[in-house]
């Protein structure tokens, strides 16, 4: 189909200016006027070579505009330059002008660009940590050995003495040796070389015993907050983070370190310098004193309002660092998963936030640390003017000498130094601050019930458990039911499969009997003692225990099988549990044997598994718990655990009752009972050939797994 050139050009007609100068600031635009448009059906007839001409340049509001064409027309019809409206140019410039001055508003101490309100969700603590109670925490952590700070904040008054003491006998050795008092600069040369020496003396014991008690307070805080940690529910380590508990343990701990040995080193030493210097200021002329006190006085005030600044960036950067970290920590231990899906850059994308994040917290940082260097430097050098306008006036008047105002411009200087270092180390000493109050949080977590009570213990443990109406649900899904009504009883010697779908509690059932969780309803009776009320260090001694995943630590083989057995071993018994596992021979066949540093490359899933069920064997437990122990083992390797299996129900010396979860076939016909779970419940109980007679669910995961092996 044919367009006519009229056809073509006649919806050009229905363009206003309004609507084409909506889109002049993304491309230029030519504009054809509509008074000019019918002539172009037939200089488009007559004309076969049309040519347009346009030359761009930048105007002044650094847009694309276009010079008019060489020619009057295009085709013999005339082009005219889209023109701005004045009265937009002017709208927009002001509208500019507008944004500049709320952006430099914005900037000014007080605006909202120096605000973190909208940088991060940070969790309001219930007791929010001051400066008073994190250094009396940090005085409880490192009072036993108060004879290191003692000898420390001694050798700080001393020092700090002999150093303002210096200026005063520097300025009079001079001025006494310009008047010709040989006996008296003699003796002011001695007293300002003693000064010297045990300045120096003390500021060397001063820095040791700081460093000393610095060492101390990061030790045992990280002490401390380990074993806080360690002594936490399994629920807990549900709800936070590996990266960030780390990071609180590593980057944390480590910025509240400076507390001690930096920032209250200098600050009571300025404070006592800034105050010796004040009082002597006062002494040699009270209206300079008080001049500079008051210029003194507002730079503190100005340090108040940037420390309580910077207290709060630096809890924003560790929340930022524990953030980053966690992914990096996330990344690292998936990295073949990363590699697998080519997720690198994603990843990347990931980390880089929370440093832009860290970027932004510590570029504002920056800025307010150029304002108060702005501050002190403004007020330092008029400290200088006042002291020479107002000093020299007094020369001429004869009301003090130079030496005086000699000594009072050098304790001037001396004072607005140490309030600079007071205001700087302040500072510094409210992001310690900042830093240590999740530290604190986590240290005064309680420690789980399980730590705390005394349970009993029975004299003989049989190994009979039974499952009273138990019912469970997570504390972070209160409406999703995990467990409803359970009840099971498994006698003393007797191999109990328990199978079923994924997610139908299987685990969960092991977890409540392990104590990892608590039933939300319900009890659980060992040999008819409710579990609760059994010690649970005593009871966890009593159980062997192989999960669907099992980890090894990083250490030797053989420090891995013995790994939490309480009773004497010896490496004989190492190598027996080790053969019972069928572990024995690929263990033999590694490079160092049992002595085998164990690492995530030199053993495969199967191997692991092994290990871990010769680490349960090796404890002789009552009760043996395997879950999905048998899910990387290779057919053969299978078998031998089927083997003993066999051998513990055989075995008339050791009862032992054992719970196995599994899902393959081979595993499940070895239990004496199978126990059938689904959506939470139990569902169906009996023998292998019972459960295929009634056609229930476990006959149909049965034909199931039959047909995806066929």
């Amino acid at each position: 189909m044919s367009l006519s050139p009229s056809t073509m050009v006649k919806p050009l007609c229905n363009l206003h200016a309004p609507l084409l100068s909506s889109f002049h600031h993304k491309q230029p635009l030519i504009l054809l006027t509509p008074q000019k448009l019918h002539h172009f059906t037939s200089a488009t007839r007559t004309s076969t070579k049309p040519r347009l001409s346009l030359s761009p340049h930048y105007s002044n509001s650094r847009r694309f505009r276009f010079s008019p064409p060489k020619s009057t027309s295009i085709n013999g019809y005339a082009a005219e330059e889209y023109k701005n409206d004045p009265r937009e140019t002017e709208v927009e410039l002001l509208e500019r002008l507008r944004r500049l001055f709320a952006f430099l508003r914005s900037i000014l101490p007080g605006g909202t660009w120096w605000s973190f309100s909208d940088e991060a969700q940070i969790r309001i603590f219930a007791k929010p940590v001051t400066v008073v109670r994190a250094l009396t925490r940090m005085w409880g952590l490192v009072s036993r050995d108060r004879w290191v700070i003692f000898a420390a904040f001694s050798a700080l008054i001393v020092a700090a003495l002999s150093e303002i003491s210096i200026p005063h006998y520097l300025t009079a050795s001079i001025f006494t040796a310009q008047s010709g008092e040989v006996a008296v600069f003699r003796q002011n040369v001695r007293l300002l070389v003693l000064l010297c020496v045990v300045s120096g003396i003390c500021s060397g014991i001063r820095g040791c015993c700081f460093g000393i008690a610095n060492m101390l307070l990061v030790k045992r805080m990280r002490e401390t907050l380990y074993s806080s940690l360690l002594l936490q529910d399994i629920f807990f380590f549900d709800t936070e983070t590996v990266g960030d508990l780390t990071s609180r343990l590593g980057a944390d701990c480590q910025q509240v370190s400076r507390v001690i040995g930096n920032d209250l080193n200098m600050i009571l030493r300025n404070v006592l310098q800034g105050t010796g210097a004040m009082i002597y200021l006062l002494i040699l002329s009270w209206p300079l004193g008080l001049c500079i006190l008051v210029i003194c006085s507002t730079l503190a005030a100005i340090m108040l309002i940037y420390g309580r600044y910077q207290k709060k960036a630096a809890k924003l950067t560790q929340e930022f660092t524990a953030s980053a970290n966690e992914v990096a920590q996330e990344t690292f231990s998936l990295v073949r998963t990363v590699r697998v899906y080519g997720t690198e850059k994603q990843e990347l994308g990931r980390y880089k936030l929370w440093l832009g994040k860290l970027a932004d917290i510590s570029l504002r940082q920056s800025a307010a640390y150029g304002f108060w260097n702005l501050s002190f430097n403004a007020l330092y050098h008029s400290t200088q003017v006042i002291a020479v306008l107002v000093g020299g006036m007094s020369i001429l008047a004869g009301h003090i000498t130079a030496e005086k105002l000699t000594k009072f411009i050098l304790y001037s200087e001396w004072l607005i130094y140490s309030t600079w270092w007071v205001g700087d180390n302040l500072s510094s000493l409210m992001q310690s601050v900042g830093a240590s109050e999740k530290v604190f949080q986590l240290m005064d977590l309680l420690p789980s019930d399980q730590f705390i009570s005394k349970g009993s213990r029975l004299q003989r443990l049989v190994g009979h458990v039974e499952f009273v109406n138990v019912s469970f649900h997570f504390a972070t899904r209160p409406t999703v039911p995990v467990l409803q009504s359970i009840s099971l009883s498994v006698k003393p010697n007797e191999v109990v499969a328990i199978v079923g779908l994924s997610g139908s509690g299987k685990s969960t059932l092991v977890n409540l009997l392990l104590r990892l969780y608590e039933p939300t309803n319900g009890q659980i009776l060992i040999d008819g003692f409710p579990l609760q009320e059994l010690d649970v260090k005593w009871w966890r001694e009593r159980i062997g225990f192989v999960g669907q995943e099992p980890k090894l630590f990083r250490m030797d083989i053989s420090s891995n099988i013995s790994y939490g057995c309480t009773r004497d071993i010896t490496q004989e018994d190492v190598e027996w549990a080790a053969k019972q596992a069928y572990a024995h021979d690929f263990i033999l066949a590694l490079p160092n044997g049992y002595h085998t540093l164990v690492d995530d490359d030199l053993l495969s899933g199967g191997q692991k598994q092994r290990i871990a069920i010769a680490r349960a064997i090796l404890r002789d437990p009552t009760i043996l718990i395997l879950d999905e122990a048998t899910s990387a083992l290779d057919a053969e390797s299978e078998h031998n655990v089927k083997g003993v299996l066999r051998a513990v129900r055989s075995d008339k010396t050791t009862r032992r009752t054992v719970m196995v979860i599994a899902h393959r076939l081979s595993t499940i016909q070895a239990a004496d009972r199978i126990v059938v779970m689904d959506a939470g419940r139990i569902v169906e109980t009996g023998s292998h050939r019972e459960l295929l007679v009634d056609d229930g669910l476990y006959a149909r995961l049965t034909r199931r797994q039959a047909d995806a092996v066929a």
